[in-house]
């Protein structure tokens, strides 16, 4: 359990003991699969990323996506923050590589159409007449933006092997994600649910003790207009640079 130690030392300190025990919560067998840190992505050192750039002090929200990006240069250990993706704007509107990850791609769309930046016509065309020179200008200044709003940026499954075993990983995470949640049920911590995979983390036990916000997964292009969205993210100016 060296390997498991020289992990914790990894993240903010404020999770670590909570994390230790999340950890040691999954079937053994799966856990003895993360410690030899092979066939999966992102690697041992970097599936807990979400844990290491915000303090359980100031998280008031953990984002649940599915599972990580099925593309090592992607999959960088935060939900939803495609690790290809530097520049998020181009001179023609959204950048090549947000246009790819379609997630992320609606999901800016979305900030954009509920801070008035967009009307009807969410066309590159039409983002590319945007004054930006107000906003963030990478993935990395977006992320940021997440944790000033104390967003944790956490999957349901946080590696990825291969998309025909990707129900088999979300299961398995289930038991950190179920001590993950008991530990943190007295804390003012309120769930942002994307999608299938992450509704059913509301079966869990401790689940029902939060606040919940139930959502698309952004992939769905109806996302961009939900005004259930709009009202959560909308104040939290995530685009500002």
């Amino acid at each position: 359990m060296r390997e498991l130690s020289n992990i914790l030392l990894r993240v903010e300190k404020s999770w670590r003991d909570i994390l230790k025990e999340a950890l040691l919560s999954l079937d053994r067998e799966y856990l003895d699969f993360l410690l030899k840190n092979e066939g999966y992505f992102p690697d041992i050192y970097n599936f807990l990323n979400a844990f290491k750039t915000i303090s359980l002090e100031d998280t008031k929200y953990i984002l649940f996506g599915q599972d990580p990006y099925p593309r090592k240069e992607s999959a960088i250990g935060y939900a939803f923050i495609d690790g290809r993706v530097k520049e998020i704007f181009s001179k023609n509107g959204l950048s090549k590589e947000v246009n790819r990850a379609t997630s992320l791609r609606n999901f800016i769309k979305m900030l954009l159409f509920c801070s008035n930046y967009l009307k009807e016509d969410l066309s590159q065309s039409a983002i590319a007449k945007i004054d930006k020179s107000s906003l963030v200008k990478t993935v990395s200044e977006l992320r940021k933006n997440f944790e000033k709003n104390g967003v944790l940026l956490l999957n349901s499954a946080l590696i990825f092997t291969k998309k025909e075993e990707s129900k088999h990983h979300i299961k398995a995470w289930k038991l950190f994600v179920q001590t993950l949640l008991c530990y943190l049920k007295d804390k003012n911590i309120e769930l942002i649910l994307f999608g299938g995979a992450a509704k059913d983390i509301l079966k869990l036990n401790c689940a029902k003790e939060f606040k919940s916000y139930n959502f698309l997964h952004p992939y769905n292009i109806d996302f961009i207009k939900d005004r259930e969205v709009h009202r959560l993210f909308g104040s939290m100016n995530l685009l500002q640079g």
